[in-house]
């Protein structure tokens, strides 16, 4: 990623004495016993990008959606443009200008993108009239503001990035002046990131004021003018972000200073295989190879590492691993269990064998939103003997045992009774980590571990997944997180288009050498 401005460079902040386009005053909100926000102070200069940083439930998504209406504050005072404002509803922030891009997109699949958009902003009962002029408008939005999406595609078969900007044509439609984005770079590839700033960046040089809510504390040095740190619920210091650095924003975030993580590689482990591929090849629905013909194994006491830009195949190889779809033709052997397109095994059946698996996406395969936390920590452990009385759940035990997992873990609030969509994104993913690691696992399947997680937990969750190699357990890690997989991995395996194209030590890796084969580009370099 590019530096948009360089340090202590004058990014182009307007006059001191213009209206601010956004101040709370003494913002506070509690939920029953949580204080998620306590006396909030919060002034963002109009036509800047402004960064909110936070660990995990320190009151950053609480903090903008009380801002956008989901929530009304128990007591303080919000001010837009310089006036008093009531945000009882998001109907009252979209008529403020305020538009809100989520982190969990709040678009309908079956939709196109111009339906989405149009979607409770329709001009008139004539629908035919009103996309005729929607499409116009967006049109002249997607040329000026770099937001190309195909508006008669149905939104469901877009990649996330497209998808996106649908929720940021959503927001400019509705004449937003003021754009919040909540994590927005937590699903996106790198190059859908690099992509999103640039159209930040557009929208800032237009006089958009943009909230950027993210834990990439680079993404904040990068793109953004201010930032203001968050921690248990109250703002610990706001400063221009020339004057910082990240060393120093993650020590405000955490309140303590973080080491820089060096995990003992292991070059050659001696145990037998967790994992074995032979040949695996997997086509999806409409005859696309998605996994070509690979072989690989992962010992015991190892985490070998899947490098490659999302959609190369890491998700459907983790899937297969895991028994939620079925191996195509070749083979493979997972905890002594052989597995063919003929003998493939069910997640449960997995389960039992002392497979566990953390999914990449944590809301369509890992938990259930409206279940109570303590309901999705035994999420697929509930039938254990432990959990159950007679023909009945044991709701006590089960909420004890998600208390002592929520404090292993540091889940915030550390609440059992609380519905799970009320978690942060990264309290959500650590109550599933803490879930899969708990069962002692002989092989562990993990995709995208911090995915959404702060600096501080990304520490306690990568030494967490150390310390289940070193129990004996194969680990097979994806993410597309290059600095997560060289800090984790002792092996390397590079996919790109279905095929393993590269493989290293994870002693020897440097971003250079892995960069070049996951663009499949090292015969050029030669």
């Amino acid at each position: 990623m590019q530096n948009q401005k360089t340090q202590g460079e004058d990014r182009n902040l307007p006059p001191a004495n213009d209206p601010l386009a956004i101040e709370l005053r003494k913002i506070c909100k509690r939920f029953g016993q949580v204080q998620a926000n306590r006396n909030i102070d919060l002034q963002v200069q109009p036509g800047t990008i402004h960064g909110i940083v936070g660990e995990n439930g320190a009151g950053k998504s609480t903090l903008m959606s009380i801002l956008y209406g989901f929530y009304q504050a128990d007591s303080g005072e919000i001010l837009i443009n310089g006036k008093p404002t009531k945000i009882k509803s998001s109907r009252d922030a979209i008529d403020s200008g305020i538009g809100m891009v989520h982190q969990h997109f709040m678009l309908v699949e079956t939709f196109t993108v111009l339906e989405n958009v149009l979607l409770g902003a329709e001009q008139s009962a004539m629908l035919d009239k009103s996309e005729s002029n929607a499409r116009e408008v967006l049109e002249h939005l997607s040329a000026e503001y770099q937001l190309s999406v195909p508006l008669d595609a149905i939104t469901g078969e877009l990649p996330v990035g497209q998808q996106q900007r649908t929720e940021i044509l959503k927001a400019l439609y509705r004449n937003a002046e003021i754009l919040i984005l909540d994590e927005p770079t937590g699903v996106l590839t790198p190059q859908e990131a690099d992509q999103l700033f640039r159209v930040l960046q557009a929208l800032k040089d237009r006089g958009v004021t943009i909230i950027l809510i993210t834990h990439k504390l680079r993404e904040i040095m990068d793109i953004t003018d201010n930032v203001s740190v968050l921690r248990l619920g109250e703002i610990v210091s706001t400063q221009r972000t020339a004057d910082t650095s990240t060393a120093a924003l993650a020590e405000l975030m955490v309140g303590r200073k973080l080491e820089t993580q060096h995990f003992e590689k292991i070059d050659n482990p001696d145990g037998e295989n967790g994992i074995e591929v032979h040949n695996l090849t997997v086509k999806d629905d409409r005859g696309l190879t998605r996994i070509d013909n690979i072989s690989f194994n992962v010992k015991r006491g190892e985490i070998v590492g899947i490098a490659g830009v999302a959609g190369n195949g890491q998700s459907t190889l983790l899937e297969v691993l895991a028994g939620i779809q079925s191996p195509g033709s070749g083979e493979f052997v997972i905890n002594g269990h052989n597995v063919t397109s003929t003998t493939a095994i069910s997640p449960k059946e997995m389960r039992e064998i002392g497979v566990q698996h953390v999914p990449e996406d944590r809301l369509r395969l890992g938990l259930i939103k409206s279940f109570s936390a303590a309901e999705s920590s035994v999420l697929g452990y509930q039938n254990r003997k432990k959990f159950n009385w007679r023909m009945f759940l044991n709701i006590r035990s089960i909420r004890t045992a998600c208390k002592k997992l929520m404090q292993a873990f540091d889940v915030r609030p550390p609440d059992p009774k609380l519905k799970s969509s009320s978690f942060s994104g990264g309290n959500q993913q650590k109550l599933i980590l803490a879930r899969e690691l708990d069962q002692s696992p002989s092989v562990l399947l993990v995709g995208q571990p911090t995915r959404g997680v702060d600096i501080g937990a990304i520490e306690l969750i990568h030494q967490k997944i150390i310390e289940i190699r070193d129990a004996n357990c194969a680990v097979l890690l994806v993410s597309v997180e290059l600095d997560e997989i060289m800090t984790l991995s002792d092996r390397i395996l590079v996919m790109f288009e279905g095929r393993i194209v590269g493989t290293m030590k994870g002693s020897d890796a440097d971003k250079t050498t892995l960069g070049l084969m996951m663009a499949n580009a090292m015969d050029d370099a030669a």
